[in-house]
């Protein structure tokens, strides 16, 4: 069927008819006539409405016009027949502008077609006959969500080039580097994430970073440690709860799921949570539905879930303390995140960062760091890693007054720990190549001798380790990356 002519009708609605605020732009394409025409009459009052009777006349219009919505109906000329031309059409534009919302308009009304449509990418789709009352709520539902969009975009796009991106992430080692990078590519989706490392490891600041440059970096980031929470009112504190649920329930008040609607939930030290509390979480990730402590609504939210936990949740599943399902729902994507005695090289970048924000809190000059400061500081364990680190760099800053810190600022049990250390590495026998008359033996090359005195430096370290590579290679004085070749170019056990 031969395109239809819009002649009584205009390409555009009256620019002049507009706010002061510019009017989004809708792109209507359809070979009807009277379609076009019942949706320009529908949307001109809010909307700039464009029109296209074909895929080239619509793709023009994309790569040129500012749109913000498009309409599209899915049986278009030259195949009529089927929905090819229109799944082309949404795909094509789709190639343009991987952000602009889609509309399919179609009088299909097979679960088939609607998947395909979903699959191509589609933002909504609606049913011929319309009404064009829902088809306006559709799209400015659509435009809404294209401003946000493109906001979003522009606010992580200059994150990155002001180099703030990281969000207070410091550190360059590779281990940090390999961690964030997955970061980065699980803020792209709504994919849930469960944080893991030690305490002090910087859970929540991770859970921050995803969030701030993920498409929801607009919409709320709620935490909630359930750790800090009363037992009896865990369930009130993440679902909310009506007036008189319970004693002491004087108003009705929202839940933290409640609050992160369209935003990012993060849910810290999520091992505590109680058996019955483990089987109502489990129901609101699979449904997104719930309802509050003494109500009978039951509400729909849109929300991104971080977990975090220290402990490991897999044992806890073995030892029947912790649900199995619930576990393999929240650990869809892990980051571990590293202990700080595992990142040595980032520990004097830390330290300075941590330096400076101390001063600025306290009113003070920045301070630079004697040797030896630095030194203990890379030496020194980490139990409570970065946050232990931050306590110890500005109780020094407080109680120093002069521009250099040195390292009797540093608590006992620092210096301590690292004299220790040190006195057990210097007592430890550095294992000997047995030589012939002060020569190697005949049958034995000076390249081999010398890949035996590794074989035998990097056993004994890991031996003396527990067989811990992170804090073999510490003792060694290399890096992580050089103690596997090392084992494995070797064929060192450990």
């Amino acid at each position: 069927m031969a395109a239809h002519q819009a002649a009584d009708l205009p390409l555009t609605s009256d620019p002049k008819s507009m706010s002061d605020e510019p009017k989004q732009t809708v792109l209507v394409v359809d070979d009807h006539e009277a379609v076009r025409k019942q949706l320009f009459w529908a949307l001109e009052e809010n909307y700039r409405v464009l029109q296209a009777s074909s895929r080239a006349q619509a793709l023009a219009m994309v790569e040129k016009e500012p749109i913000d919505v498009v309409l599209c109906d899915l049986r278009m000329p030259p195949a009529e027949h089927d929905i090819s031309e229109g799944l082309a059409i949404l795909e094509a534009v789709r190639k343009i502008n991987a952000l602009l919302p889609v509309i399919v308009i179609t009088g299909d009304e097979d679960r088939e077609t609607a998947l395909k449509v979903v699959q191509r990418g589609a933002y909504d789709l609606f049913y011929k006959p319309f009404n064009v009352d829902e088809v306006e709520i559709i799209v400015r539902r659509a435009a809404q969500h294209y401003l946000l969009e493109k906001d979003n975009l522009n606010l992580r796009n200059e994150l990155r080039r002001s180099g703030d991106w990281q969000e207070g992430i410091v550190g360059s080692s590779p281990t940090l580097r390999r961690v964030m990078d997955q970061a980065r590519a699980v803020a792209e989706t709504n994919a849930t994430v469960l944080v893991t490392g030690e305490s002090g490891t910087g859970k929540e600041m991770m859970a921050r970073f995803i969030h701030n440059i993920s498409p929801r970096a607009r919409a709320p980031f709620i935490a909630c440690n359930i750790a800090a929470l009363p037992e009896t009112l865990i369930e009130s504190e993440l679902f909310g709860h009506e007036k008189g649920a319970f004693t002491g329930a004087a108003n009705r008040r929202q839940g933290r799921f409640e609050l992160a609607d369209t935003g990012t939930l993060f849910l810290d030290e999520i091992g505590e949570l109680t058996p019955a509390m483990q089987v109502k979480l489990l129901r609101v990730l699979q449904e997104r539905q719930f309802e509050r402590l003494g109500g009978q609504q039951m509400l729909t939210v849109d929300i991104r879930i971080i977990a975090a936990t220290n402990r490991n949740l897999e044992q806890m599943v073995d030892a029947n303390q912790f649900r199995a399902d619930l576990y393999y729902r929240l650990n869809i994507v892990n980051l571990e995140l590293p202990p700080l005695r595992e990142r040595p090289d980032d520990i004097p970048i830390l330290a300075t960062h941590f330096a400076a924000k101390a001063a600025a809190k306290h009113g003070k000059q920045t301070p630079a760091f004697a040797p030896g400061f630095l030194n203990n500081l890379v030496a020194y364990r980490w139990a409570g890693n970065i946050r232990e680190l931050e306590n110890v760099i500005e109780r020094a800053v407080v109680i120093s007054s002069a521009p250099v810190l040195a390292e009797n600022l540093l608590p006992e049990k620092v210096l301590a720990q690292v004299n220790s250390v040190q006195h057990t590495t210097q007592q430890t026998a550095v294992p000997k190549l047995e030589l012939s008359n002060g020569l190697l033996p005949p049958d034995l090359s000076f390249e081999t001798a010398i890949q035996q005195f590794k074989r035998q430096l990097v056993g004994q370290a890991l031996r003396e380790c527990n067989s811990s590579r992170s804090e073999a290679a510490h003792r060694l004085k290399i890096s992580r990356q050089y103690l596997h070749r090392l084992i494995n170019e070797l064929n060192v056990e450990g």
